[in-house]
This record gives C-alpha cells, structure tokens and sequence, in this order.
C-alpha cells in the first residue's frame, strides 16, 4: 500500500487548475506592471497563489499556523507586507487581467452581434466589529435598510449575458468626516496610496466615471452602461453618452429629475400621467421619447414597465439608444442581474470582507482584488468547459473533490499504521496479515472499500 502525501494532494489540486490560470493569463507579468514585484527573498507569485488559494482549503492562514499545516516556504509576516504594500495598483490590476481575459478568451468565443454591456453597482463591505479600521464609515445598507460599519464596494463589471468578469472596484468611504470612525493615514496626494485614499472619499457618480475610464484605457469595449435608479440622474447620463456609450438605466420617479417633452419640462410622473397607456398582457405601458439634459440635450426613450412585486406600481426605464425597440431594451437590462449573483457568490463562497481583517485601507483593497481574481477563475472554469452548473456549484464541487481525497488519504494513513502495529506487537506473518486486512476491509461499508480500494490502486 502506497500513501499519497498530503503536499502532492495540494500540488495536483490547486497547481495543476490555478497555476493554469496564471500562465495563461500571464498574472505574474500583470503584476509586476502594477509594481508588485519582489523586493526581498520571497516570490510576489509564491504569496498571491496562497493568498489567491487558500479559500479553497477551507482553512486561514491563522488556522494552518495553529494545526501546524501552514507549509509555506515563508512566514505569515511576508503575507501581511505584501497586503500592506501601499505602491500596488489593484485597481489597475484587475483592469488588466479582466482585460486579457475578455479581449483573449471570451470576445472571441462570442457572436459580434451578441450585445455586451458594463454594469455597475454597489453592495456593503461591512465591517461591523472594527471603529479602528481606516476609513470605515458609516453607511446604508440597501437589503436591510439600516447603517451599518464599513464601505461601499463600488464595482465595474463587464458581461456578454453569459459570463460575467469584474473590471474593477472601489472601496467607497464616506464623503461626510462626521460620518467616518477613523480617520485615514496622511500620504503625499501624488502617491499612489494617497490617490487611493482621494478617491474613496469622493462621490460615487465621480468614481464611477473613473472606473469606466480606466477600463477604457485598458482596451475594454461595451455597447451599453446598465445600473439602477441609484446613480441615474441626467448629469450623469450625459458624461457617459460623451465617453462614447449608451446607457439603459432604470431612473427614479423623483419631482425634482424633469425631461423635455413635447416642449415642456416635466417630470416622469407628470408624462406618465399626460399619455395614453397600453392595455392586455403587453410587456410595457408606454414608451416615450424624451430629451434629457437642459444644456446639449441628447434623445432617449423611456419605457415604463410593471412592477411585478406591486401590481398597482411601474417603473421606468431610459435608453439613450432610441434605435433599439422596447423589448431588447428590456431584455439588455435583464443583464444587469448578473452584478447581484456576483455579490452574492463572492461574500457567500469566496469570503468577501471575512476572510481579511486588516485594519489598513491597502490590505482591504489587495483582498478585494483577490476575491475578484477566484470569481475569474471560476467563471473561466465554467465557460471553458461549458458548465451548466452555477458558479457557486462549482466551487462547492472544487471544494469537495479537495476535502475527498484528503478523507481518503487519512484512512489510508490510518489502516496503514494498524497494520505495521499489528504485526510489530503480535508477530504475524504478512500472509496472514494481508487475510486479515481483506476480511476487515470486507466488512466496512461500502463507500469506505470503495474508497481504499481506489487508494491501493492509485
């Protein structure tokens, strides 16, 4: 009988997928463009593997140093420097890698024809045990309408309605200092760290742009910008329309947000009231042109749909593509769901805001970048081998196939040290010891013989 060790498990579990990922996607030169690089004796790509990795383990850093299976060629020290490392561009690097992985994976596996869009939203960071974490603020959580501690995780992400990838984010703090618990470490404004720190204090609308930009610059292309009511004001419709995109937005029925129509300067409620609706089982209400802004207006079509969790309610929709009809204007926006199962895999599965704790702004924004790269691997993983399960299957299904073999690998462990007793103490021969063996294995059930028998033919 041979047993597998544990190393060469992790080798073949993790390497032979996750190292894949890296060299295909050439990480560590991503890297080192965003000024991760080595500076002492340890390899940056030997920490963001384990880093990147360790999730799937189901175990902390902390636990593997306490159960003494933390194997790494370096100390828990160098993973906090390197999280702490305030040149890394995250931001940057997530842009990039979400890049290469769009523009040389998923772009060329889908119809020109095919519409992708970038979607943007925000989700609580939460933080709710720490007033001494940098810029943690007080904030409101949209699910269950209260404040809480933390930031908003503002979040580009791009989607061809199949695969969805995250661009990049934002911790966003709050832009009110009575609203802030601790205060941020002061750093020359033209560092890199300083500009970080700037931005999670601005408004959300400002940064949103930003992010839109930087994916811009990295190559990125869409036909449409979706996000909700949240950040759909005129202003901003307007400054996305001048970066050369359309927009479909789901826009509030607000007194104060007015559009021209039909010569006049009214509200949504007001034209809502003034035409005539569409009756039976249509899939909209009504369908306007429109034109938004006072200064260089530019058309758009509203379209208002019912709410199907208040029968009496109706929302509204803005495209400013009035070419398109009303029914693709609702099903592109239909892609916009796809943010929202992104939050809630990467705070369910991949430990979003858990799994680190770290008090430094830094440390938070290298972890988020590392929970964005797993939700990149996974969904390379599911389009790649055109998986019909959900991501969060997926990674349940990585997971298992991880904590089999190592249940495996400890009976086999275990059934090996009782034979070596066995006959060191009683002085049977091995013939007779192999009889033994057999009738025991014999009698345990049979998801256990199945299991060793596997091992002994490995």
């Amino acid at each position: 009988m041979t047993i597998i060790p544990q190393d060469m498990i992790e080798d073949q579990q993790l390497n032979t997928s996750f190292l894949r990922f890296f060299s295909k996607f050439k990480v560590s030169k991503i890297l080192n463009q965003c000024n991760a690089y080595k500076e002492k004796g340890v390899s940056v790509m030997d920490l963001f593997r384990y880093l990147f990795c360790i999730v799937f383990s189901h175990r902390s850093m902390y636990m593997q140093i306490l159960t003494g299976s933390f194997k790494e060629d370096f100390s828990k020290n160098s993973v906090y420097r390197f999280l702490n490392n305030k040149k890394i561009n995250w931001q940057k690097f997530t842009t990039l890698l979400s890049a290469s992985i769009i523009n040389g994976f998923i772009k060329p596996l889908t119809d020109d024809n095919r519409q992708d869009v970038f979607i943007i939203d925000d989700s609580l960071f939460e933080r709710s045990r720490s007033k001494k974490t940098e810029l943690v603020s007080r904030v409101f959580d949209h699910c269950t309408m209260t404040y809480k501690k933390g930031f908003r995780l503002l979040t580009l992400g791009w989607s061809d309605g199949n695969s969805f990838i995250p661009v990049n984010s934002c911790l966003l703090a709050s832009n009110k200092d009575s609203n802030i618990y601790c205060d941020a470490k002061e750093y020359d404004k033209r560092t890199l760290a300083g500009k970080r720190r700037s931005q999670s204090k601005r408004k959300a609308t400002e940064v949103m742009l930003e992010l839109i930009d930087s994916a811009k610059a990295s190559g990125l292309t869409a036909k449409y910008v979706l996000f909700d009511s949240w950040f759909s004001s005129p202003k901003t419709i307007l400054r996305i329309k001048e970066r050369g995109f359309d927009t479909i937005a789901m826009v509030k029925k607000s007194s104060k947000i007015k559009y021209e129509f039909e010569g006049e300067q009214l509200n949504i409620k007001q034209i809502y009231s003034r035409c005539k609706k569409r009756r039976g089982r249509s899939k909209y209400l009504l369908s306007i042109n429109v034109m938004v802004g006072k200064e260089n207006p530019i058309p758009a079509k509203l379209v208002c749909v019912r709410n199907k969790n208040k029968k009496k309610d109706w929302l509204v929709l803005l495209s400013t593509d009035t070419t398109i009809s009303e029914e693709e204007i609702i099903r592109i926006y239909g892609k916009r769901w796809d943010i929202e199962c992104f939050f809630k895999i990467c705070k369910s599965y991949l430990q979003l805001s858990k799994e680190c704790r770290s008090l430094s702004y830094d440390a938070m924004t290298a972890h988020t970048a590392m929970v964005f790269t797993r939700y990149m691997l996974l969904a390379v993983e599911k389009r790649s081998g055109e998986d019909d399960r959900s991501i969060g299957e997926l990674f349940f299904r990585m997971i298992d196939e991880m904590l089999d073999i190592t249940f495996n690998t400890s009976m086999m462990l275990i059934m090996q040290v009782l034979m070596d007793t066995v006959i060191e103490f009683f002085r049977i021969p091995e013939n007779e010891m192999e009889k033994f063996m057999t009738q025991f294995i014999g009698k345990l059930p049979q998801y256990l013989q199945k299991s060793l028998l596997q091992l002994q033919t490995a």
